[in-house]
């Protein structure tokens, strides 16, 4: 009986996931063009969360009352849930494409902020005073000093930043983003779960695919030295 049941519940699998890649394989439901803007409402907000939190890291990590304020303010903004974040966002900046990607880039830039503030801050005082020492400018020592010490922090900043945008464009759909979110929320209405499930297996994809890209950029970016010291730090914890 247990074996019967089995097969039946195998069988309803194998018949589900058909109706899912035929709903992929479909023209009429262009699950190609749904996965692009998809993709262009993770990648724009990445970039522009980047581009808008790196400078004002690091413009404010050594103004104490700024980095206070910044890393707060950020800190709230990180506690507040995505969903309410985009509905508070919707009487500002609107409904659409381009607002879903104005609200997505606020969404990405407190991890970015706060883990260059904390980078730049956790710096040995003492590297700073050798380059100085050395004859080196405020320009120089944070391009061939400071900026070296703290890219792995500052990437997984933005590893943090890219997660969160690509798991938060399904909910963007609500404010008319378009993309995979469409489908999820189109199945659920309807109670269409081939198609919802087209929708989040294409968004699932795009996070792990987001997660292994970012994890491998974080440790091209530590140097050899932090690497080597990290695994024995952790022989030496087990």
């Amino acid at each position: 009986m247990f074996f019967g049941s089995f097969s039946v519940a195998l069988a309803a699998s194998s018949n589900f996931l058909g109706q899912v890649w035929a709903f992929i394989q479909n023209p009429a439901n262009a699950y190609g063009e749904h996965l692009w803007v998809t993709i262009l409402l993770s990648v724009y907000p990445i970039i522009l969360a980047f581009v808008i939190a790196l400078p004002l890291g690091i413009a404010t990590a050594r103004q104490p009352i700024a980095a206070f304020l910044s890393a707060n303010l950020s800190g709230l903004a990180r506690a507040i849930p995505s969903l309410v974040f985009l509905a508070i966002m919707v009487p500002i900046v609107g409904i659409g494409f381009t607002p879903s990607i104005i609200a997505l880039t606020l969404l990405g830039i407190p991890p970015i902020l706060l883990n260059t503030i904390a980078g730049l801050q956790g710096i040995d005082p003492a590297s700073i005073d050798a380059a100085r020492g050395m004859g080196m400018t405020r320009l120089q020592i944070l391009g061939r000093v400071e900026i070296p010490l703290v890219l792995p922090v500052i990437a997984a900043g933005v590893r943090i930043a890219a997660i969160q945008i690509v798991a938060t464009t399904p909910i963007a759909a609500l404010i008319g983003a378009g993309g995979l979110g469409e489908y999820i929320l189109a199945g659920v209405n309807i109670l269409d779960y081939a198609q919802a499930a087209a929708g989040a297996l294409g968004i699932i994809a795009l996070a792990l695919l987001t997660e292994a890209l970012f994890a491998l950029l974080q440790r091209v970016l530590t140097p050899a030295g932090i690497r080597a010291s990290e695994k024995a730090s952790e022989k030496l914890a087990a």
